[in-house]
């Protein structure tokens, strides 16, 4: 990445991530995961046709809460050294906070694989027995899933897949705009 673009980037990122709707957006993306790791315990023994889904909920919960969590605690650190008016200079090797803290950029990219793959998990799980029986069958007990762990399972993989589409639809725009940028500044 080069030395202008790296630039425009970490200022795009410390503008949105001190930013109080951004804060606030945060505080209220919380409310999935947490409520996945509720449902998740709730339910845990109520969909013996496919188990796994209560421990999708309730894992991915638990490390979406850790992810969310990091990340607010990082844009609240960021609002901090703002509001203290910290001006690094442009030649300061310590421009870009990531590269004092690595190892904290390491534990985001690995919670942030883990949930990307975890999702995937989920997706199979959650559709690989759609539709499933809500009420247990007389002759077979243990082929149904109950009814709220189930539609609740589909409705947090449902945002997960809007999220999913808005963040890539948000990079592809911001790559597309910094290379019309780089084109137009190049002239």
């Amino acid at each position: 990445m080069s030395g202008g673009l790296e630039k425009a980037c970490h200022r795009c990122i410390s503008k949105i991530a001190s930013n109080a709707c951004f804060i606030s957006a945060l505080l209220a993306f919380l409310a999935l995961p947490l409520s996945m790791a509720f449902t998740g315990i709730k339910f845990l023994e109520d969909c013996p046709i496919q188990p796994l889904i209560p421990l999708y909920l309730l894992v991915g919960g638990i490390v979406g809460s850790l992810k969310v969590s990091l990340l607010l605690y990082d844009s609240n650190r960021m609002r901090q050294l703002l509001s203290k008016s910290i001006v690094i200079d442009d030649d300061d090797d310590d421009e870009y906070p990531w590269r004092q803290n690595a190892h904290r950029y390491y534990v985001h990219l690995v919670l942030s694989l883990f949930l990307f793959l975890w999702f995937i998990m989920g997706n199979y799980w959650v559709f690989s027995i759609y539709p499933p029986d809500f009420i247990p069958p007389f002759h077979r007990p243990q082929d149904y899933c109950d009814k709220t762990l189930y539609i609740f399972a589909v409705g947090a993989l449902s945002l997960s897949h809007a999220g999913l589409c808005l963040l890539v639809c948000c990079s592809c725009c911001t790559y597309l705009f910094s290379k019309r940028s780089e084109a137009l500044g190049g002239d």
